[in-house]
């Protein structure tokens, strides 16, 4: 099967010269993202959450929060389907992530945070922000944290928010 001439030699050629001119080097895409975005730090995200102003939104894995815990009320959406899960025109979207204006994105320790924070901007959620630091960030401001609820068999992402209970010490 053909893609409309995509896979020509002269397609190829071009799409590879395309490529180098616009390598940016992970350094500079990620300053170019924190430049569109909100960066919040993690007492600032907590009280916005907490006055339901905010949702954070988990983009780890599940077995990085089975081992470390996750934020209290956040909304585990991983990074492989948080494109189709925000966009809100979009047939797979998470109805969770509509409810607030304001999404606060979750990672390890807020690098892929920064990067999923730009594609939120770009998909019509100008509030798109990352917590700073990400969840290594939460657990030095010594923020509440809770274990992982268990698997509930939906879909990556269409989950809802966690529970505000069951604080770890």
């Amino acid at each position: 099967m053909r893609c409309s001439g995509l896979d020509t030699p002269r397609a190829v050629t071009n799409h590879h010269a395309m490529a180098q001119m616009e390598t940016r080097g992970v350094e500079r895409l990620l300053a170019a993202a924190r430049e569109r975005i909100e960066r919040v730090e993690p007492a600032a995200a907590w009280e916005a959450t907490t006055a339901g102003e905010a949702l954070i939104v988990d983009l780890r894995s599940s077995d990085e929060r089975r081992t470390h815990g996750i934020v209290p009320g956040s909304l585990h959406v991983p990074r492989s389907v948080l494109e189709w899960r925000a966009d809100p025109t979009g047939r797979w979207r998470n109805p969770h992530l509509d409810e607030r204006e304001r999404l606060i994105l979750l990672c390890a320790e807020g690098y892929s945070s920064s990067l999923a924070a730009a594609s939120l901007v770009d998909l019509g959620h100008p509030r798109g922000a990352d917590l700073a630091g990400g969840f290594r960030g939460w657990l030095a401001a010594g923020l509440p944290v809770v274990a992982a609820p268990e698997e509930d068999g939906s879909l990556p992402g269409m989950g809802a928010p966690a529970p505000r209970s069951d604080i770890i010490d």
